[in-house]
């Protein structure tokens, strides 16, 4: 028997990475206002919402933008990024997910996605998923994003399994406080990996078999 009922992943790190495609789609609308962007900034936007994301941006400004502005410019950002994502596909899954997510299946383990991202929907159908999950909770279902625990919360209520049951998987900092806030475990994988706070380090996504057993 399993040690969890049911495992929520993040989506962007963790099944896929489109890191790179919103990465060029924030340098893009960056050189287009003259705004500082570069590799440090994005790092800092790992895990966290679009509208959270340019307010992390626009600290390397002093032009002061209006809430419609910024609205403006975070569809702007979008725009570049879902145009981008039109060449996602299956071949851009990250090693070992449907290895892992049919194991999971056969264990009898449920399977759901706890992504911040409202392109989720997207994503999933571009890389062939979009009907692989019990669950799925994502930025067009919550007001608070990580490391607020909402939205693994409502992949525990969707799937209907208290959230005790329930193991997280995360690369980003902020999705790990939020799994620890929404009284889950939290396996780390990717940048998070070297996080003290985990209470499973995966080396790689395979590894999340010996953690089931």
């Amino acid at each position: 028997m399993s040690l969890f009922e049911a495992v929520i992943f993040d989506l962007d790190g963790v099944i896929v990475s489109t890191d790179n495609y919103h990465f060029l789609a924030w340098g893009r609308m960056c050189e287009e206002e003259g705004i500082k962007f570069n590799s440090e900034i994005n790092h800092r936007l790992r895990g966290v919402s679009r509208m959270e994301s340019l307010n992390i941006i626009l600290e390397n400004t002093e032009k002061q933008y209006s809430n419609l502005e910024k609205e403006q410019l975070a569809k702007r950002k979008n725009d570049y990024y879902r145009n981008s994502l039109s060449s996602l596909s299956d071949d851009d899954l990250l090693p070992g997910v449907r290895s892992v997510l049919d194991y999971l299946k056969n264990k009898g383990v449920r399977v759901a996605i706890g992504s911040s991202s409202k392109n989720t929907p997207m994503i999933l159908k571009q890389v062939k998923l979009n009907n692989y999950f019990d669950a799925v909770s994502d930025g067009n279902d919550i007001v608070n994003s990580k490391p607020d625990p909402e939205v693994f919360l409502l992949a525990a209520k969707k799937l209907g399994i208290e959230p005790e049951k329930c193991l997280v998987i995360e690369d980003a900092m902020a999705g790990v406080e939020a799994a620890h806030r929404g009284r889950m475990k939290v396996a780390a994988i990717g940048d998070a990996a070297n996080s003290s706070q985990a209470d499973y380090i995966l080396g790689e996504l395979e590894d999340l078999k010996k953690v089931i057993n």
